[in-house]
């Protein structure tokens, strides 16, 4: 798939009417840029969402992108028949939301216990908590694997919310290379996090 025949519509930019729905489908299909302009629409919701949960302004923006990655690597699994796209999103969100306030309960709780061994695990929250680490450290692993010019331009984009236009004034270089550079390197990233779990996403 090229930049070109990236969307069925003038100027690869979102047409009129366009839904969240549609964007997930080429979302699904690995359309980065219809993932850029998922991601411009529906972060403030996500992260607006997440800040409720967390509190932590600092939690709430690595948890946000968290999902936005999420959102990249499973658009496939959205059934409109069960909600709609917003909705599914925004569940994703608040999943990671509580698996992270699990998280550092869980890690609050074992301070604060030490030495206790007749206390009650949940095995659940363990689980829970363990999973959520260990997906955090692939994301990181897999960022490692890209190039630097990807590496760099997936931060910029999806960890520091900046355009395609804003990256490329950021790292001095051409507009097509970046956009071609961020869809190789997400690409990539998907294949590495989905091989990191034992099977394709």
């Amino acid at each position: 798939m090229t930049e070109s025949t990236a969307l069925p519509w003038p100027g690869n930019g979102p047409r009129p009417g366009v839904t969240d729905a549609d964007l997930l489908a080429r979302t699904a299909g690995g359309d980065t840029a219809a993932f850029s302009t998922l991601y411009d629409r529906i972060s403030p919701w996500v992260y607006g969402l997440v800040r409720r949960v967390l509190r932590n302004p600092a939690q709430s923006e690595e948890v946000t992108q968290e999902v936005m990655i999420d959102i990249w690597r499973t658009a496939s699994r959205f059934d409109a028949a069960r909600g709609s796209a917003h909705s599914w999103i925004l569940t994703i969100a608040h999943r990671r939301a509580v698996d992270r306030v699990r998280s550092e309960q869980a890690a609050s709780d074992r301070t604060e216990m030490v030495g206790a061994r007749n206390a009650e695990v949940d095995f659940d929250q363990v689980s829970d908590t363990v999973t959520t680490r260990l997906e955090a450290e692939q994301v990181r692993r897999c960022l490692g694997t890209l190039t630097e010019l990807q590496r760099e331009s997936i931060t910029l984009a999806y960890y520091n919310g900046y355009t395609y236009l804003e990256v490329a004034h950021q790292l001095d270089a051409k507009l097509p290379t970046v956009k071609a550079r961020m869809r190789d390197g997400l690409i990539r990233l998907r294949d590495c996090l989905g091989t990191s779990k034992g099977g394709t996403p």
